[in-house]
């Protein structure tokens, strides 16, 4: 009878290469391993030897940058997707392209599962289990680091180092590093070890070496530099009058980004799984992106249309943060956000300066702005008549003389220094 197949995202390295072997002895199933290049610049040289040495049936290495910007990175940024204020979801994004394309592999190639190295603590086994659950429930998924078995088993790295020994397992056995990396496309996270430590400067001149994609603010070059951004519906089509792919926007974006020190959040956030983790973050051309979205959407949105898009802000960060993409939320929420970004067309210019991103100009062929009605001088256009003021205040205020008329004039909560006044 042909074996099982399994289906595994792998890195090449330690957990990844031991999980290999220990799925391989422990469901005696084939191992058929997933790499995907969504622009973490790590080396894949070699990878697909290491995994066939280590025990794989078959080896893929797709590289989906393409796809990661255009299909996942731009839409939500459409969305204005912020986590808490702070992260721009570049770890989040990515999880559930990676577990669809396992899926795509898995269906393929005829596995009943797919497997992660994704430990019992984090957002990432979330992700991959929902995506796997939206887009294929018939599918197993496999978590190692679940497995009562496997703990028993790997209750270290030390003992993950001589099980790979023992199994000619090809994989470089040194110290752990004072904290854990992921890098794509759109950021790259740090985070554990030393960080563990929320009082811990991340900042300071000795932790410089830990930033890969940023140079420091202080080290950033002392001139600025001017970079303009054209929009079409909401997405960038060219940067400095030269038109990009949103591949080529991101690459851009992230070399500019980090040769001005854009970019860097350090926070503390809550974890879908109930605790709270502290993690760097280097997004240099998102930030960037963002920054001129949002400016782009300033002028060309109708107000009413972007608060109700800024109001699902929130939730369409959490349904991305949480793993939930392929949520029928998400693509409901994303349905709205495709129409309100019909007229998000023109052009931003900003100035990039020692980890600043300052708006410097905007104008667009169908700016809401106008410069006659808006102008604090005579309306040359008199399309706004500022007798109409009286009878719209007075119509507002009607709900709150009615309430002081029947509860009184008494100041409550924050600022409640005057306790009585006058009507």
């Amino acid at each position: 009878m042909a074996k099982n197949k399994i289906v595994l995202a792998y890195s090449g390295g330690l957990d990844t290469s031991v999980i290999l072997t220990w799925l391989k002895e422990t469901y005696d199933a084939e191992i058929i391993t997933f790499t995907a290049d969504i622009g973490q610049k790590e080396e894949l040289d070699g990878l697909e030897e290491k995994a066939i040495a280590t025990g794989a049936s078959k080896v893929y290495i797709d590289d989906l940058r393409a796809e990661f910007a255009q299909d996942f990175i731009f839409p939500m940024f459409q969305a204005g997707a912020l986590y808490e204020g702070q992260y721009l979801l570049g770890t989040s994004i990515a999880r559930p392209l990676i577990a669809k394309r396992m899926i795509e592999i898995a269906r393929l190639e005829g596995a009943t599962a797919i497997a992660h190295g994704a430990t019992g603590k984090g957002n990432d086994q979330v992700r991959f289990e929902l995506t796997a659950a939206a887009l294929a429930p018939d599918i197993q998924v496999i978590a190692p680091w679940r497995s009562e078995q496997f703990r028993a088993q790997f209750p270290g790295r030390a003992e993950m180092i001589a099980y790979a020994e023992q199994h000619g397992i090809p994989v470089q056995a040194s110290a752990a590093k004072p904290y854990s990396m992921d890098r794509n496309l759109l950021h790259i996270s740090f985070e554990s070890g030393m960080l563990e430590d929320p009082w811990f400067d991340a900042t300071a001149d000795a932790n410089k070496g830990m930033y890969v994609l940023t140079v420091s603010p202080e080290e950033a070059p002392n001139e600025s530099e001017l970079v303009e951004l054209n929009f079409e519906k909401g997405n960038c089509t060219a940067i400095n009058g030269e038109s990009m792919s949103p591949l080529q926007v991101m690459e851009t974006l992230n070399e500019l980004g980090g040769k001005h020190g854009v970019g860097r959040v350090d926070m503390v956030e809550n974890r879908f799984v109930g605790m709270k983790s502290r993690g760097v973050y280097e997004t240099p051309g998102g930030t960037i992106l963002f920054t001129a979205h949002r400016i782009m959407e300033s002028l060309t949105m109708d107000r009413e249309v972007m608060h109700i898009r800024d109001s699902l802000i929130p939730k369409y960060s959490a349904a991305v943060y949480n793993g939930f993409w392929f949520a029928p939320e998400r693509l409901a929420i994303q349905a709205l956000v495709g129409e309100s970004q019909r007229h998000v067309t023109g052009t931003v210019r900003l100035k990039l300066y020692k980890g600043n991103v300052m708006g410097a100009g905007v104008q667009s062929p169908v700016s809401l702005y106008n410069p006659d009605i808006a102008t604090m001088e005579a309306d040359p256009s008199q399309a706004y008549d500022q007798n109409d003021a009286t009878g719209f205040i007075h119509l507002n205020a009607l709900r709150l003389k009615v309430a002081a008329g029947v509860h009184g004039t008494k100041v409550h909560g924050a600022g409640a220094s005057l306790q009585e006044t006058g009507v």
